[in-house]
């Protein structure tokens, strides 16, 4: 089915949630790596993504080495980083995608990317970004409309709000959601037995109450959304001090 994947982008397709950084990060990535591997005997899997990255980072750091590479599978998932700034230019965001799912296509590869959910259910203070996450999800299909790429069309299913598979940080998704988001990929790329199964909405559970509510909001913001806050404001990244996990194409085991 296929020779050689490389996966391009930052900290979701790196894997962060699923895993941790002493025993590695797993992700959902290296799980649709796994999926096709039983098809694809003898694949050779690279993973560049590097948290933090925003897309004109990773289209100048990821892009030359993937086609390097001569892959027949490449994902790119990308631009979350640069959609929750409090500025943000959607026409550049899509342009960069446009360019490397362009650039990966026509090196030959068969490209797949994904749609970003309105994460403003996940973390209500992030409700204002709801219409930014509408252009850009519009621009990423008609790009992929365009190059014959797959989408995984995250905002089109509620479970992909469900905070049940997201870490508690809200930026990214724990092993359930990798599991699910890597499920996603094998569906959309059309691999034999995988079906629409990672759609399907969760176990019903009861809504916690207003007061449980307004007290995880303060705990989350406390936690996490001031830390990133102090991030951008020094100028400092996630990533500092990381590089790609999987560097090379090497045989999935």
């Amino acid at each position: 089915m296929y020779a050689r994947y490389v996966a391009l982008g930052d900290s979701q397709t790196e894997g962060i949630g699923d895993g941790d950084d002493r025993h590695g990060h797993r992700g959902w990535a290296d799980r649709l790596a796994e999926r096709l591997a039983p098809h694809s005997p003898g694949l050779e899997y690279a993973n560049l993504a590097v948290r933090g990255r925003r897309i004109g980072q990773i289209h100048a750091e990821q892009l030359a080495p993937a086609l390097a590479m001569e892959p027949d599978l490449a994902t790119v998932a990308a631009g979350l980083n640069d959609l929750i700034r409090p500025r943000c230019d959607v026409d550049t965001v899509a342009d960069h995608l446009e360019r490397m799912v362009g650039a990966l296509t026509a090196g030959g590869a068969r490209v797949a990317t994904l749609t970003y959910p309105d994460i403003g259910a996940i973390a209500p203070l992030a409700r204002r970004l709801a219409p930014r996450l509408a252009a850009f999800n519009e621009r990423v299909r008609d790009i992929a409309a365009r190059h014959g790429a797959a989408v995984v069309e995250t905002d089109r299913h509620a479970v992909c709000t469900d905070r049940r598979i997201w870490s508690t940080d809200r930026l990214h998704l724990n092993p359930l959601g990798h599991a699910r988001l890597g499920h996603g990929f094998a569906h959309a790329l059309g691999v034999p037995d995988v079906d629409d199964s990672w759609t399907r909405p969760l176990p019903g559970h009861p809504s916690p109450g207003p007061v449980r509510t307004v007290a995880d909001e303060a705990r989350w913001a406390a936690t996490f959304l001031a830390p990133w806050l102090w991030r951008r404001i020094t100028g400092r990244s996630s990533g500092d001090g990381h590089t790609a996990k999987r560097p090379h194409p090497e045989p999935v085991s």
